[in-house]
């Protein structure tokens, strides 16, 4: 331990004795161009790794964009009524194990029916007269839409309420 601060104040002596032999006005403008330096390379890092995450996440959402009209024509196919019970299970467990994947990289079903339309999460493909809800309400889903964080994937096709 005495051996590592003896080096250390080796270290702090060869500092100074350099401090001395550069003239003070140099010494202070390369060592405000050191930090100059530093910072730059530190948002250098923090900008690259923002870049990178926000390059993982868009080609997330592209594959998960093609993977999706698949969960869709599961759903379809575990809606329809069938004399083989053995199948449908089968056709439901494929569906909750690819959802389950989606939920595992983050990507989450947008609520439809019975919330307020938001154009940025719902397409709306037509309206209804309806006094029972309230205005600007979703009354049906033709197709479900889905996002990852704040990020929409592909929108919910909706029918819109009043």
């Amino acid at each position: 331990m005495a051996e590592k601060e003896k080096e250390k104040l080796e270290e702090n002596q060869e500092v100074e004795n350099m401090k001395e032999m550069v003239p003070k006005q140099d010494y202070e403008e390369l060592d405000d161009r050191y930090k100059r330096i530093l910072a730059e390379f530190e948002n250098f890092k923090k900008r690259s790794s923002k870049e990178r995450e926000g390059l993982y996440n868009s080609i997330l959402s592209d594959v998960i964009e093609v993977i999706l009209p698949v969960v869709d024509n599961l759903e379809n196919a575990a809606k329809v009524e069938t004399q083989d019970e053995e199948y449908k299970k089968g056709v439901e467990l494929v569906l909750k194990q690819l959802k389950d994947v989606l939920n595992s990289k983050g990507v989450e079903e947008i609520k439809t029916v019975g919330e307020t339309f938001d154009p940025e999460l719902h397409e709306a493909v037509s309206s209804i007269q309806d006094e029972n809800l309230g205005e600007k309400e979703i009354a049906q889903e033709y197709r479900k839409g889905y996002k990852i964080g704040n990020r929409v994937i592909r929108h919910s096709m909706v029918v819109v309420a009043n």
